[in-house]
C-alpha cells in the first residue's frame, strides 16, 4: 500500500532546497578541483627546479594560504553583491505592492498564465497568494527569489576556504611525503585521480554525461602540471 501523497511530499527535498543544497554541493567540488590543480602546479613546478623538501612544502603552504584567501575573499565580495541586489530588488516590490497593489495583482496574475494557468485559475491563485503574503508571491514567482533563503556571503566564504584547502591538501602532501625519486610520480598519480574524481561528480550533480567532464578536467590538470614543470626545470637549469 502506498503512503499518503501528503507524507511523500514532507519526505521528499523539492524545489529551491534542493536546488540550493546542489548548487553549495557543485561550489564545494569546483572549490576543492581548483585547490587540487592550482596547488598541483605550483608544487611541480618547484619540484622542476628542486628537490628541496622544505623548498616544496613552503611553496605548498604559500599557495594553499593565498589560494584559499583568495577563493574566501572572492566568494564574499561576489555573495555580498548578490545578496545586496534581492535585497534592493525585494524592497522595490514592497514598495510597488504598497503603492500599487492592484497593478501588481494584475502582474502576479499574469505570470500565473505564462507558466500554464488559465485566465480565471491564474486569477484566482494570484488573489489567494496576495491574501496570505503578497511579498512572498512576488518574490518567488516574479523575482525567483526566496525571502527566508537569501544567499550568505559568509557560509559562501568559509565553504570556499574550506574546499580551496581540502583540495589543496592532496598535492603538498604528495610531494612532500614520499622518497624524492618518486615525488613527482606519486604527486602526478594523486592529483590525476583526485581530478577523475571531481570532474566525474560536478559532472553528476549537474546531471550531465560524466565522460567529457572527466577528460576535460584531467587533460586540463595535465596540462597544467607539464607546463609549470617544464617551466620550474627550465628556471633551475638556467639558476644553476
Amino acid at each position: 500500500m502506498l503512503p499518503p501523497v501528503t507524507q511523500r511530499t514532507h519526505d521528499e527535498p523539492h524545489g529551491g532546497a534542493l536546488g540550493s543544497r546542489l548548487n553549495w554541493l557543485r561550489a564545494a567540488v569546483l572549490g576543492a578541483n581548483d585547490g587540487i590543480v592550482s596547488t598541483a602546479g605550483l608544487v611541480v613546478g618547484v619540484a622542476g627546479a628542486t628537490d628541496s623538501r622544505s623548498a616544496l612544502l613552503t611553496a605548498g603552504l604559500a599557495g594553499l594560504l593565498a589560494g584559499s584567501m583568495s577563493m574566501a575573499a572572492g566568494e564574499y565580495v561576489s555573495v555580498s553583491t548578490q545578496r545586496d541586489s534581492e535585497k534592493a530588488a525585494l524592497a522595490l516590490e514592497k514598495r510597488e505592492l504598497r503603492e500599487q497593489p492592484e497593478a501588481e495583482l494584475r502582474e502576479l496574475t499574469e505570470l500565473l498564465q505564462e507558466r500554464g494557468l488559465s485566465p480565471e485559475v491564474a486569477r484566482e491563485a494570484a488573489e489567494q497568494l496576495t491574501a496570505r503574503d503578497a511579498l512572498r508571491a512576488h518574490a518567488r514567482v516574479e523575482l525567483g527569489i526566496d525571502p527566508d533563503e537569501l544567499t550568505n556571503p559568509w557560509h559562501a566564504a568559509w565553504a570556499s576556504f574550506l574546499a580551496f584547502t581540502v583540495g589543496a591538501l592532496l598535492p603538498l602532501l604528495a610531494i612532500v611525503l614520499p622518497p624524492a625519486g618518486l615525488r613527482l610520480v606519486v604527486t602526478v598519480l594523486s592529483v590525476l585521480a583526485a581530478l577523475v574524481l571531481t570532474g566525474y561528480s560536478s559532472a553528476r550533480m549537474g546531471a550531465a554525461a560524466p565522460g567529457r567532464a572527466v577528460v576535460r578536467n584531467v587533460a586540463g590538470g595535465a596540462l597544467a602540471m607539464a607546463v609549470t614543470y617544464v617551466a620550474g626545470t627550465l628556471l633551475g637549469a638556467a639558476g644553476a
